[in-house]
């Protein structure tokens, strides 16, 4: 769901909605005691400190009930645990859309979907000069991975073989790892990827299963998970991640969390929805921000040795607050532009790390 490549689109009148969706309730979260807020973070803490062992969708959901004044114990938590399981290094991606617009599925957050009307154009794949410029410039900024991103449901032939063209042009011009997102893939094609040097897939599962049907109708939940499956089979590392501020319950976040317990991705990109002018979610209200810090660190202490990611919609998610949720399990970036939403400058994102005193460094995942 990552921005314009030109100028900030222009809000369309289109209205639509997204197809059966319908308001989800959120967990309690009052009449928490101090000390029973006290045990669920020491419980919390004690499994995944002293015993290195997931925590349950249960717990997590004891978690996710705290009221908002401990989400700043939360945080902690889950920033104590990142540097446990993971280390203090923050590793930086920076990604680039090689083919834009045009997609004929209908992700409904998605502006690049060929069935709403919006901003966002279909456009030829880029030409290896541009995608080769576009590296050099990610690896300039100290980055390890650079991932080339399209536009499809999944890589036709032609597609695939540019794919596997670019690849290795990328890694011996820039010595970056190279990652990939093209959609769903079949077994021939995930082995032929791997053969020819991705190193990390890009697929992600964006919500719960059981909401999924709210937001995308023209592929299944399913085979999003049949594709990581592929991902990791071949030896490729699996980039799997999440989009929060959808419509989905508090509930389904924690179902999410378990479901990618259960797939093992190495990287997690955590999103938070920035609405796309002309999509059927264009007209949600972003996450606020002390809900996104408490997300962040929920999905850190849920899935505590992947790659946790800063992805889209931080920026008008967060506002002031992307430094706290470098300190609530965060430790990886995309910095600079998303897909089709301007990021903001490298320079400041690299300047927080700076100021955070965090090492930038590649990443594998330990779950």
């Amino acid at each position: 769901m990552p921005g314009d490549t030109t100028a900030p689109p222009i809000r369309t009148t289109v209205s639509l909605s997204a197809a059966n969706r319908e308001p989800r309730p959120s967990l309690v979260r009052a009449d928490i005691d101090s000390s029973e807020a006290r045990s669920r973070l020491q419980t919390a803490g004690s499994a995944l400190l002293d015993r290195r062992r997931l925590l349950t969708t249960e717990e997590l959901t004891r978690l996710a009930e705290l009221p908002d004044s401990w989400v700043t114990s939360l945080a902690a938590l889950a920033h104590q645990v990142r540097l446990e399981w993971c280390g203090p290094e923050v590793e930086v991606e920076g990604i680039l859309s090689a083919k834009t617009g045009g997609c004929p599925e209908d992700c409904h957050f998605c502006s690049q979907s060929s069935r709403f009307e919006s901003p966002v154009k279909a456009t030829p794949f880029l030409d290896a000069d541009e995608v080769l410029r576009a590296a050099e410039e990610t690896r300039s900024l100290g980055a390890s991975e650079f991932c080339i991103v399209l536009a499809v449901r999944g890589p036709d032939e032609r597609t695939l073989a540019r794919i596997l063209e670019l690849v290795p042009l990328v890694r011996e011009r820039t010595g970056l790892n190279v990652a990939v997102s093209a959609g769903l893939l079949t077994a021939d094609q995930a082995r032929r990827l791997a053969e020819g040097g991705v190193h990390r897939y890009n697929h992600n599962l964006e919500t719960a299963r059981s909401y999924f049907p709210h937001v995308v109708t023209t592929h299944r939940w399913e085979e999003r998970v049949d594709t990581c499956r592929l991902v990791r089979e071949h030896g490729m590392e699996l980039c799997c991640g999440a989009l929060v501020g959808m419509g989905e319950s508090d509930q389904q976040r924690v179902e999410l969390i378990g479901q990618l317990q259960d797939l093992d991705p190495t990287e997690v990109p955590l999103n938070f929805l920035n609405p796309r002018p002309g999509t059927p979610l264009g007209e949600e209200a972003p996450v606020p921000a002390w809900e996104a810090i408490r997300w962040i660190a929920l999905f850190r202490l849920g899935l505590p040795g992947v790659i946790l990611r800063y992805a889209g919609g931080r920026e008008v998610t967060l506002h002031e607050l992307q430094a706290m949720g470098m300190t609530a399990g965060i430790n990886a970036l995309i910095v600079g532009n998303y897909l089709t939403t301007l990021g903001r400058s490298a320079d400041e994102d690299l300047q927080m790390l700076v100021d955070l005193r965090m090492p930038v460094g590649a990443l594998t995942g330990v779950l």
